[in-house]
């Protein structure tokens, strides 16, 4: 076992006499030593409950003749950091989570892990330190949380957002703001829409890393809980028969999972983390597999944001594994790949029924023939940009508007509430990528304020930041080059006009290159905004978000 270089031997003795103070036995100690990553913490709604799943995980690894021995790591709730300078830190906790998870395994040999997140950086991270150690591991997902109710109808965080700006368009009362507030989040679980933290969630078990369900089953559940035992059993087993992750994270996996995006309409943030993870596991992976993918697989779901719809929904209709099998009917799955099952894809599919067709769509019916996501490149992203094309109104295919320029998200969400912002505008907010935020903050608070004045389909934003999952509307991010690796974006001026065509899928800024040229050369770099601690250290080795805002080191 690879845990014996840490307790087999004469040498070993000192080692074995430390474990045995943790009241481990010999016995124990002649077992796999299974280590259990949790992020539980006091300050995420999504990981309140994790103590309780790692329970039950390290029951099940009993059972099956292991040692649980678990261990933690940080997370952050990207809903209350959200719109502030602490959401700068949401994306590059991404690299810690998985650095801290890497320290430990390595350090003390551990046979196999277990992986138990929920939200949005969280389950990404995990997943990079998956890939990259490479012994046999599962993740366990947190689970949804349930949908709030407000006067008859399911509402969720993004609701609660987009009230904010409901209450300044005078469209509702502050009373009903504290009633939204009081009622969206009923409980434990990530966010109850299709938002980052349940598209990742789904997509593990898209990528076949969580078992059966495990994307989906609420939170509060008891299922949610016997898929926890029913991994720390699992866990032993795949070290038993040493199944890695490079058996089961193949491009064929991460083809998949972006068929699986795409039909669900998943967050944006799938685009970053999808990428991040593949490079960790060797496999290559691009924009324009996104692209690719997204004009073939029709999108067969609305769930929140784009519809009514919540993942608790989702998990009824037959979850993650019912979109596959409908993909499948289209040959848009990779059937014979190995899962953390031992199972194949294809042999999980056997049995698996669509149960709501309110839900999933049937593929010959979708909702759109191609996929949620939508890659645009032009003169303002040569490197590409993002859109979530499922959160746009029908109707919108082009739009050509007056950029208003900012330099931060709080700007430009000043500048809207306060009524400088109008139709035909496009809100451009750059220094928010990965380098120049630092962090690549999330600009949900903007996206957010313009749905609830009802300017979600007249104002467009665009922005080299990112966002939630939960925002809605003519909205694109991720363009790269970012502003501050000198990209087009840093040198677009307030009335330069800005096309969006999402037929040609072109981002474009109209200005001759003689004037961009000429503001190139008069163009002065913004002094860095963080001159010590960890966000300065990123800035100086992250790169742009058509890499998946990776470290330099992963793309020598």
């Amino acid at each position: 076992m690879r845990s014996d270089v840490v307790k087999v031997g004469i040498e070993r003795a000192p080692h074995r006499s430390l474990f045995k103070a943790l009241g481990l036995t010999d016995d124990e100690l002649s077992r796999p030593l299974i280590g259990i990553a949790n992020s539980w913490n006091e300050l995420i709604p999504g990981h309140a409950h994790l103590k309780d799943i790692a329970e039950a995980v390290k029951a099940g690894v009993r059972m099956a003749g292991g040692v649980p021995l678990e261990f933690n790591t940080i997370g952050l709730c990207d809903g209350i950091i959200m719109g502030h300078e602490g959401m700068k830190y949401s994306l590059p906790s991404r690299e810690l989570i998985a650095d801290t998870i890497e320290v430990v395994v390595n350090s003390y040999h551990l046979d196999g892990l277990v992986l138990i997140g929920s939200c949005d950086k969280i389950v990404p991270g995990m997943l990079m330190a998956m890939g990259r150690i490479d012994i046999p591991a599962i993740f366990v997902h947190g689970g949804p949380m349930l949908a709030g109710k407000y006067r008859g109808s399911e509402i969720d965080l993004h609701d609660v957002f987009e009230a904010v700006g409901a209450v300044k368009k005078g469209k509702i009362s502050i009373n009903d703001l504290k009633v939204i507030e009081d009622n969206a989040c009923p409980g434990v679980g990530s966010c109850a829409g299709m938002f980052t933290a349940n598209t990742m969630g789904a997509l593990s078990e898209a990528l076949g890393v969580t078992l059966p369900g495990g994307g989906t089953a609420p939170a509060v559940s008891a299922e949610r809980l016997r898929i926890a035992k029913y991994a720390g059993m699992k866990i032993v087993e795949l070290v038993h028969k040493d199944v890695r992750p490079s058996k089961i994270l193949t491009r064929e996996a991460f083809l998949d999972a972006i068929a699986v995006d795409m039909a669900l309409g998943g967050s944006t943030n799938s685009v970053l983390h999808l990428m991040a993870i593949a490079k960790e596991a060797g496999v290559k992976l691009t924009l324009d597999d996104f692209d690719e993918l997204s004009e073939k697989t029709p999108t067969l779901c609305k769930l929140s944001p784009a519809g009514n719809l919540h993942v608790q929904d989702l998990h009824e209709a037959g979850g993650v594994l019912a979109i596959m099998k409908e993909l499948s009917r289209k040959g848009l799955i990779h059937r014979d790949r190995l899962t953390v099952s031992l199972k194949t894809v294809g042999e999980l599919l056997e049995s698996v029924e669509v149960y709501r067709r309110d839900v999933i769509r049937p593929i010959e019916d979708p909702w759109s023939p191609r996929g949620g996501l939508m890659i645009l490149k032009g003169s303002l992203a040569p490197l590409g940009a993002v859109i979530k094309l499922s959160a746009v109104a029908s109707e919108i295919r082009y739009f050509r508007g007056v950029a208003k320029v900012f330099n931060c998200e709080e700007e430009a969400v000043n500048a809207i509430l306060n009524g400088k912002v109008g139709k035909g505008d496009v809100v451009v907010i750059r220094y928010e990528g990965p380098k120049g935020g630092p962090g690549m903050r999330e600009m949900l608070t903007a996206t957010s304020v313009l749905a609830g004045m009802g300017l979600d389909k007249d104002v467009a934003l665009v922005t080299d930041g990112r966002f939630s999952g939960a925002s809605r509307g003519l909205v694109i991010g991720h363009v790269s080059p970012e502003a501050a690796e000198g990209g087009p974006i840093a040198y677009v001026e307030d009335g330069d006009y800005i096309t969006i065509d999402l037929t040609a899928k072109k981002l474009e800024l109209e200005v001759p290159n003689t004037v961009l040229e000429e503001r190139k050369r008069k163009y002065v770099q913004p002094v860095k905004k963080y001159r010590r601690g960890y966000l300065s250290r990123y800035a100086d080795v992250v790169t742009s978000a058509n890499t998946g805002a990776v470290f330099k080191e992963l793309l020598m």
